[in-house]
Order: C-alpha cells, then sequence, then structure tokens
C-alpha cells in the first residue's frame, strides 16, 4: 500500500459495498425527509410545523440511543443492519400510502406523518452506530482517516443528489410518486448489504448487563476528552448554527424560489462537503487537525450569517455551498477522532452518545430553528444561531489545549510503530 494512496480504502471489495449501502440509504432517508418538509409545510403554512418534525426524531434519538449502542455492541453489524433497512421499508411503504392525494388534506394526515417520522427516529438510532461499527470491521485502523474521507463523501454525495432529486420529484410528480424511488433505493440498499460477509463480535462481554455495558460507555467517552470535545463542540454549532430547517421558508416566502429553487438550496450544503471530502481523499488533513476543525466550523456559522442576511437567491446559494466545504472538513476530522480513539468493544456505545448529542441536536436545531424563527423571524433566527457559533467555537479554543494540538499524523506514526515493533516481535 503507498503511503498516500488515495484509493486505499476503496481498494476493499466489502468496503466499496459500504459505501453503496450507505449511499442507497442516506439518498432514501434524506430524500424522505425533504418530501416530508415540503408536504407538511404545504399542508401547514407554519414554521414550527417544521420544527415539530425534528423534535418528533429527537424524541426517540435521545431516549434509546445508549440502548441502541448497547445491542450493536452485543450483535453481529450486518445482519443488525438488515433488520434496520427492512424497519426503514415498511416505514417508507407507510409514508407512500398516506401521501396518496386522496388522503393529503385529512385532518388526521399531518397527525400520522408526525407518528411515522418518530417511528423512523427509532430506525435511524440503531442504523448509525451499526454503520459506524460495521466499517470498522472492514478496513485496517491505519486507512481510517482515508475510509472517513471517502464513507463522508458517500454520504454527502447521497445527500446531494437526495434533496436535489425531491425537489424536482416533488415539482415534477408530486410527494406520492416520489415515495416510489425511495423505496427503490432501500431495495437497492439491501441488495448491496446481503452481499457484505458476516463479522464477528468483537466485544468480550457478551451478555454484559445492560446498566452496567451503559456506565461503562457514558464514562469512557466522559474520560476520552477529545471525543467529548468533538461531540460537544459538534453539538452545540449543530444545535445554534443549522438553518436547513427553515429552508421551505427561504425558498417560498424570502426568496420567491419555489420547489425546484428549494431542492437547490437544499442541496447546495452537500455539494460543498463532497467537493471538499473529495479533495481531502488526496490531500490528507491529518497535521493540525484540531486548529483546521476549530476554524471550519467558525467558518460554517459565519456562512450561515450570510445565508441569513441575503436577499439573493445566488449569494444564498453560495453560502450554503460554502458552509458545505466548511462543514466537510469538519465531518472528516469528527469521524477520525470517533475512529481512531474508540476500541472495537465499545464502538456501538461511543456512536450512541455521539447520536444522542449530536445527532439529537440537528433535530432540536430544527426545533429551536422553528421556535425562534415563530418568535424573532426567520432571517433573525439564522442570524442568530450563527452568531452562536462563533461564540461555540472561540470559546472551545480559548479553554482545550488538548483541541488546538490534535494532530491525526502523530497518533498514526504512533499506531504504525506499535505494530512494527509487534510483528518485529513475532518473527522466530
Amino acid at each position: 500500500m503507498q503511503k498516500n494512496d488515495p484509493y486505499a480504502a476503496l481498494r476493499y471489495p466489502e468496503f466499496r459495498l459500504f459505501l453503496l449501502v450507505r449511499f442507497a440509504l442516506v439518498f432514501a432517508w434524506s430524500m424522505q425527509f425533504v418530501v416530508i418538509e415540503w408536504e407538511v409545510y404545504r399542508m401547514t403554512k407554519d414554521p414550527l410545523s417544521l420544527g415539530i418534525i425534528g423534535l418528533m426524531e429527537v424524541v426517540p434519538a435521545i431516549s434509546l440511543a445508549l440502548f441502541a449502542g448497547h445491542l450493536v455492541d452485543q450483535k453481529e453489524k450486518r445482519n443488525l443492519l438488515i433488520l434496520c433497512t427492512l424497519a426503514f421499508f415498511a416505514l417508507s411503504v407507510a409514508l407512500f400510502f398516506i401521501t396518496n392525494p386522496i388522503y393529503a388534506n385529512d385532518s388526521s394526515t399531518l397527525y400520522s406523518i408526525y407518528g411515522l417520522v418518530f417511528f423512523g427516529g427509532i430506525v435511524r438510532t440503531f442504523i448509525n452506530p451499526t454503520l459506524f461499527s460495521l466499517m470498522a470491521l472492514i478496513v485496517p485502523k491505519e486507512l481510517y482517516p482515508n475510509a472517513a474521507s471517502w464513507s463522508s463523501s458517500s454520504w454527502q454525495m447521497s445527500a446531494v443528489l437526495g434533496p436535489a432529486m425531491a425537489g424536482f420529484t416533488i415539482f415534477s410528480l408530486g410527494t406520492h410518486t416520489s415515495m416510489l424511488l425511495i423505496l427503490g433505493c432501500i431495495v437497492l440498499a439491501f441488495v448491496f448489504l446481503i452481499q457484505i460477509k458476516s463479522k464477528a463480535i468483537l466485544n468480550p462481554k457478551i451478555g454484559e448487563p445492560i446498566f452496567q455495558s451503559l456506565r461503562e460507555g457514558v464514562k469512557f467517552v466522559y474520560q476520552t476528552k477529545i471525543i467529548l470535545g468533538a461531540i460537544t463542540l459538534d453539538m452545540i454549532a449543530v444545535l445554534f448554527g443549522g438553518a436547513i430547517a427553515l429552508l421551505p421558508i427561504f425558498a417560498t416566502d424570502i426568496l420567491g424560489v419555489g420547489s425546484e429553487g428549494f431542492g437547490i438550496l437544499r442541496a447546495a450544503p452537500a455539494v460543498g462537503s463532497f467537493v471538499i471530502m473529495f479533495a481531502v481523499a488526496y490531500f490528507p488533513i491529518n497535521k493540525h487537525a484540531g486548529l483546521k476543525l476549530l476554524f471550519s466550523i467558525f467558518g460554517f456559522g459565519v456562512c450561515m450569517i450570510v445565508f441569513g442576511l441575503s436577499t439573493s437567491f445566488w449569494l444564498s446559494v453560495f453560502a450554503l455551498f460554502m458552509s458545505g466545504i466548511t462543514d466537510g472538513v469538519s465531518m472528516v476530522i469528527r469521524q477520525t477522532i470517533l475512529q481512531l480513539y474508540t476500541p472495537d468493544n465499545m464502538r456501538g456505545r461511543v456512536s450512541s452518545v455521539n447520536s444522542m448529542f449530536v445527532g439529537s441536536s440537528n433535530e432540536l436545531g430544527a426545533f429551536e430553528s422553528g421556535f425562534t424563527a415563530k418568535l424573532m423571524g426567520t432571517v433573525t433566527a439564522v442570524v442568530f444561531g450563527g452568531s452562536m457559533t462563533l461564540i461555540t467555537v472561540v470559546l472551545t479554543g480559548l479553554f482545550s489545549k488538548q483541541m488546538r494540538t490534535l494532530d491525526f499524523q502523530e497518533e498514526l506514526n504512533q499506531e504504525v510503530k506499535e505494530e512494527t515493533e509487534h510483528g518485529e516481535h513475532l518473527v522466530p
């Protein structure tokens, strides 16, 4: 393997299958979320109703995350992901029927959508730690940064195409027919997934009492300050810095660009993230990773402020595109931190703690955005959120020396040295 081989992780056939699975699932999920957002806002014309969508997902994300992590660490990852995929398919079938125009204006439809979103939050609570744990069993540890770049790129590419496709199909076919494409993507994910072999369970404490297992997972995250710092920084930044939940309002009422413009706005951040993460595969960001993380999240906050103040469609698109670039850098660094500093037997629980705080902050951020938009106006809410992100980054940079000095290259060099010494010791 070449030292700077940008395709190192892709040379593993199962990792390529893993990327296809992740792409199909995230494409379907992001497209479905946009379809739900558009349908709910069409029915209610109320920004708070968009925030409630996030709230319906965050309740199971917080309440079940630790249990999901325990279960992932106890079970075989590939088969567990198959069950999650089947549950996702069942959810989408229900949404397909409920978005039928016959029921579109029924008073109970809105509450049924909220209920299905809640069920989807349960499914996603298990999908995230399972995907995180499965990837670590497919590629060797020294390739985690490279694998994280490609995995994040796969996520972002699907996040580019999913919302854009949703905007196009909503405009041309309607929400009901759009759900058929989502169902097809889930079937493709299932087909790719069954081609990956079952993996060994690396947890030596199978059958460990659940509360003891959960306590160890939380304790590990709390004691591993670099993981705790990355989770906390991202949680607060996402909680206050996201404006995605308000995009239907910007597209409809502020910029006046309709469903097609909404699809472009929704895809712009993901396009930026995909572009930068493809570049990261060629130009690794291992050195001075902590400083790069801080600067990237600071830049994200600035982009949110520009977007909030913009009345030009293309300036808004550019601001969201740049927010995707900065978020893409931070995403690769955060994923690499979690992969490098988490032992195999703790991956499910650590990923679940991360999902509970960071993942749920996306939904809480959606609720916060909807609530503050209702309280102080849409533009003011976005500017307020971006400003809070800037304050968070400055405070983290001032008080966290470990974050400022974080360097992946030193960690990887140490890992290679230890493996070399271990190998030499085994030579007869």
